[in-house]
């Protein structure tokens, strides 16, 4: 796990008077301006002045009594496809540079602001969302904070960076596919994507209407049940860890372990062998109809129609100013009729029933994050093998996605070596549970590697 403060220590601090919000936020824009880091490359706009303001004003109102969450007073970063009133929102392209301003904050982000949090910047991302890579042409690409060589992965790609390497706090991503969890696993984070319904995707940038879902990116689950729960306008809490002794957890067998690079599939054995050892109860699900999700999506899936929908105009008017495999993606979608799309919701719709039925004694399911350690920016230089590539990082995430349910990337790696992720999945609707849950496994996985 990245060495760097949780939230709940970072509050603890603000709140005995050991440091201040100016003091954290100056920290966090001093490794943005450094020119030998990431910040660059990280960060697309950088609030320099009014995170500074911002940040004042937590300090009086905290020397006043006032503290409004955990969260006051501490820098976060927000993807660049959020709206921020008076700004345009450029979701990592330049084809949206002539755009008219937002009119108003997302909803996301007044209750970030509302809650007290300091919005240093704007991080880069995969233009307008559209991979698993983290791989940007018009703002660069942020290198990975294990090796600066490897993609950061995506499309998130600034916000595992920005907190990896002390940029913020925690950091605001979007998951459609697996956009938190990808970067957080290849990272070495924590990513949690919720239940699509519980956080609002007003004011900002779609990817798939269907699938787009508002996620944090922090140090421990416990920083991202906070901000999970600030974003969704419940009470700020981390969620107390649930035991894992007794738990069922089931490993999905087909599609999810196939094809595990090495130190992947050993990261997950010895994950899955602690958890044993803590008393929780294993069983391997055969869940053959897995296999299905690839003939249901064979036209590119919902991603693909729902986007064209919305950059059909766009690509009219701006296309020449897409990055050419983003834009040959997105056209793909003008091949989907009404009627196939049609059928391909109807599928979906049975495809959640019968996942459902066959987990449904189970607590939560466990699987690899990423079937692959963070490939170098390198390999992707050929478009056959960005591809390729981009499908793997995709595989195992993108299906819970296409379930709706909610899901946390833990790292699980042994230390100084290559980052890799373990999915916690739970029930449509249980986020809380799940995050309980997933306290508990990242407090035995953490005592585990202490023992070792």
């Amino acid at each position: 796990m990245i060495a760097r403060p949780t939230l709940g220590r970072l509050a603890a601090d603000l709140a005995a008077g050991r440091t201040t919000s100016r003091a954290l936020v100056e920290e966090a824009l001093a490794r943005i301006s450094d020119p030998t880091g990431e910040g660059s490359r990280v960060f697309v706009k950088v609030y320099t002045d009014a995170a500074r303001a911002a940040a004042e004003a937590q300090d009086q109102l905290r020397a006043a009594g006032y503290a409004a969450s955990p969260l006051a007073g501490l820098p976060v970063s927000i993807k660049d496809l959020f709206d921020v009133a008076g700004e345009r929102t450029l979701a990592g392209s330049r084809a949206l540079d002539d755009a008219p301003p937002a009119k108003a904050d997302a909803p996301i982000v007044a209750r970030l602001k509302a809650a007290g949090a300091v919005i240093v910047g704007r991080t880069n991302m995969t233009e307008f969302a559209f991979s698993g890579v983290g791989i940007n042409p018009h703002y660069g690409t942020p290198g990975n904070p294990f090796d600066r060589s490897l993609i950061p992965g995506g499309s998130s790609a600034g916000a595992p960076v920005s907190v990896a390497d002390g940029m913020a706090a925690v950091a605001i991503g979007t998951d459609t596919g697996g956009s938190v969890r990808i970067p957080a696993a290849l990272c070495g984070l924590v990513g949690f994507k919720p239940t699509q319904y519980r956080v609002p995707r007003d004011g900002a940038t779609p990817l798939s209407t269907t699938l787009d879902s508002i996620g944090p990116i922090g140090i421990s689950v416990a920083c991202c049940a906070l901000t999970d729960a600030i974003m969704a306008g419940e009470t700020a809490d981390a969620a107390a860890p649930i035991s894992p002794d007794g738990l069922r957890l089931g490993i999905p067998q087909t599609v999810m372990l196939e094809d595990l690079e090495a130190p992947v599939a050993a990261a997950f054995e010895r994950a899955v062998s602690a958890l044993s050892r803590a008393g929780v109860r294993i069983t391997e699900l055969p869940l053959e109809m897995l296999s299905d999700y690839a003939r249901v999506n064979i036209k590119g899936g919902l991603p693909v129609v729902e986007a064209y929908a919305w950059h059909e105009k766009l690509i009219e008017r701006r296309g020449q100013d897409y990055d050419p495999r983003i834009g040959t993606r997105i056209a793909r979608g003008r091949d989907m009729t009404a009627a196939e799309y049609i059928r391909l919701l109807e599928a979906r719709a049975d495809f959640i029933r019968r996942f459902d039925a066959e987990t449904a004694t189970f607590d939560a399911l466990v699987m690899p994050t990423v079937p692959m350690t963070a490939p170098p920016s390198a390999a992707f230089a050929r478009d056959e093998d960005y591809a390729r590539l981009n499908l793997k990082l995709l595989r195992n995430t993108a299906i819970i996605n296409f379930l709706d349910r909610c899901a946390l990337s833990l790292p699980i790696e042994p230390p100084g070596t290559a980052p890799v992720g373990l999915m916690v999945v739970g029930r449509h609707g249980d986020d809380r549970r799940l995050l309980a849950i997933g306290a508990g496994i990242e407090e035995t996985l953490a005592t585990e590697t202490a023992r070792r």
